[in-house]
């Protein structure tokens, strides 16, 4: 096998699939990238038996084949050679050439018939989606998917998809997040797709022009999109019933502006640590005051804003409701409230752009 191929290119690609590299494993071949050249382009592969990543760059190709090489590696060769061109070659036993102007490294290719094989998902086509969209679904819900291992279903983004729309929900026990688009299929899907895949395919997809084909079945999603393919399997289990958890009335409502809001609490965290974890006391009435009180000191700051309904005091824990502030994206955001402990939904001032929950904390003298 031998070929060249521009440098930033080749670069910007294999970094493109070392995410579907494992880092680590006991198995050597899935540390590595599988390279096939063919006629006028290389196909690269990442794939660490959960999700795989696979690109094509055109290329030079004076002979066609296969090799697979550490992705840390090569990625870390081809990012400092300085030249325009890098031309790999491989020969008998695997040697393998990489050269970029004088620079010239020897290795050895693991053997590419070791590499596993992709699964075959027979996944039919479910929906097409304009890439900025799914992109903002996946940013504005992927930092509420739970961390715990204890619960694997929350590890991941439930995927809904009915006729008319899609509804992408994701949780961690403490706070909530789901929003809608409205699309046209003709497919009723329910499933829960790894935080990971999603990061990716937000990563990789989200700044396409074109739209983004997904396809989909009982173990395996596919996302398909510009130059990249990405494929992962789903998570096995039951994803809690959010709609039986979301507030339906209210006994105060507040419309506040994000930025203040934010910078408030950021103001108040400067005396909350990872071993002070202090919840901030957040009361609503003729405005929002924030206060909070630590070992290291104490805090006091106020915002503008409307409320309407009885006055209340909620304990916040201070990152979730920054997290929920901050992924809005909108200049003012309405809380909805219904008692000092019970779930604060957040909302739009307008439309159903997302519906984010989050649990009060109660505080230690109550």
């Amino acid at each position: 096998m031998k070929f060249i191929c521009d440098k930033h290119t080749l670069s910007n690609a294999i970094a493109g699939v070392s995410k579907a590299v494992a880092a680590h494993s006991n198995i050597p071949i899935l540390e590595t990238i599988l390279f096939r050249a063919e006629q006028g382009r290389i196909i690269l592969t990442g794939y660490d038996l959960e999700m795989a990543i696979t690109t094509s760059v055109p290329a030079i190709v004076s002979s066609p084949g296969e090799i697979a090489l550490s992705a840390k590696l090569i990625g870390d060769m081809v990012r400092r050679m300085n030249t325009d061109d890098i031309e790999i070659e491989c020969g008998e036993n695997l040697a393998v050439a990489v050269r970029g102007g004088i620079t010239e490294f020897n290795l050895t290719s693991m053997n590419p018939m070791d590499y596993p094989e992709m699964p075959r998902s027979d996944a039919e086509e479910a929906v097409e989606i304009e890439a900025a969209t799914l992109k903002s679904m996946i940013d504005t819900t992927l930092f509420a998917v739970s961390l715990d291992d204890k619960k694997p279903a929350h590890t991941g983004e439930l995927f809904v998809l009915e006729p008319d729309k899609l509804t992408m929900v994701a949780l961690d026990g403490y706070r909530l997040a789901i929003v809608e688009r409205p699309v046209t299929s003709t497919r009723n899907i329910r499933i829960i797709v790894p935080a990971k895949t999603m990061g990716e395919v937000s990563r990789l997809m989200g700044e396409l022009e074109e739209k983004i084909v997904i396809q989909a079945n009982r173990r395996f999603i596919v996302f398909r999109g510009g130059d990249y393919v990405i494929i992962s399997r789903l998570i096995d289990g039951d994803f809690l019933d959010y709609t039986r958890v979301v507030p339906v009335s209210c006994t105060t409502t507040v419309t506040v502006p994000t930025r203040d809001f934010i910078s408030c609490v950021e103001r108040a965290s400067l005396i909350i640590t990872e071993r002070l974890k202090n919840p901030l006391r957040v009361k609503f009435d003729d405005g929002v005051t924030v206060r909070c009180q630590t070992s290291l000191g104490s805090v006091m700051d106020e915002i503008s804003a409307r409320v309407e309904g009885q006055a209340v005091e909620v304990g916040f824990n201070n990152r979730y409701l920054l997290d929920a502030l901050r992924y809005s994206g909108k200049d003012e955001v309405v809380f909805q409230i219904s008692g000092p402990l019970a779930p604060v939904k957040i909302v739009p001032t307008e439309g159903n752009d997302f519906l984010f929950l989050v649990l009060p904390v109660r505080f230690k003298n109550e």
